[in-house]
């Protein structure tokens, strides 16, 4: 279980600016939740201070009651949280296989990782021996981080709006994907960074961000109707425009 207490975040150019404001939240085990909001909001912060990547300006973070507010973000991912960048990294020199058996943190067998690249949708014999670099596309890199998340089998796998620079069909695979995850959660929690319809709709848990604020926090069933207008007929085609738009924070 994760657990946010009074969480803020400023960041100190000229003058400093507050990202992320007193946020307190629990995110339970068995749990898919999706984070929400305006662009601008936060929400890939909130991630990031989730994650280790950056630390926050006041309050704690625990996971499993354990206080991980000044651990590193090896540390973290050693206790079992996996974090899956919004614009993959590329490692020259290093080929799938290598990538996935460094996430598992053992020897596996070709099989086994080629298993792992399966559940993503990707053709392992076409992939197993790529080099992680250029010459892969952006929704091919997804995929294979994500095969990374699911060979780690993370406490807390969190997601960084993983829709970002992938085509349709992609876009479909990490949908069922996600619902795979979802079925085989025990024990852990998963957690997406996303305003896109389809991810809200696979959702257990909503937490919507406002101005570096809580805005609201529930089950989908008491929070999708609200992002997505008065009426079930309406929910299913349209988004409210606070949730769409461009780049994050």
């Amino acid at each position: 279980m994760l657990r946010l207490e009074n969480i803020s975040f400023e960041v100190k150019d000229e003058e400093s600016k507050e990202i992320i404001h007193d946020i307190s939240l629990t995110v339970p085990d068995d749990k898919l939740v999706v984070i929400t909001g305006p662009n601008g909001g936060g929400k890939s912060t909130l991630a990031k201070l989730i994650a280790g990547i950056e630390k926050p300006t006041s309050g704690k973070i625990f996971l499993d009651d354990e206080d991980i507010t000044d651990l590193s973000i090896t540390e973290r991912a050693k206790r079992g949280i996996g974090f899956a960048f919004q614009q993959p990294v590329r490692f020259k020199g290093i080929q799938v296989f290598d990538l996935i058996q460094l996430a598992k943190g053992e020897k596996i067998s070709i099989g086994d990782a080629c298993a792992y690249l399966s559940a993503v949708g990707l053709c392992a014999r076409d992939y197993i021996n790529r080099e992680v670099n250029a010459s892969l596309s952006g929704g091919e890199l997804k995929r294979i981080e994500i095969a990374t998340v699911l060979a780690k089998a993370s406490r807390l796998s969190i997601f960084d709006e993983p829709e970002a620079g992938i085509d349709l069909w992609s876009f479909q695979n990490l949908i069922e994907v996600f619902e795979g995850m979802r079925k085989n959660i025990h024990g852990s929690s998963i957690m997406i960074i996303s305003h896109q319809e389809r991810i809200l709709n696979i959702a257990d848990d909503i937490i919507v961000l406002k101005d570096g604020s809580l805005a609201a926090h529930g089950s989908r069933d008491e929070i999708l109707p609200t992002l997505m207008g008065t009426s079930s007929a309406v929910m299913e085609c349209k988004m409210v425009n606070s949730v769409l738009g461009g780049g994050e924070q």
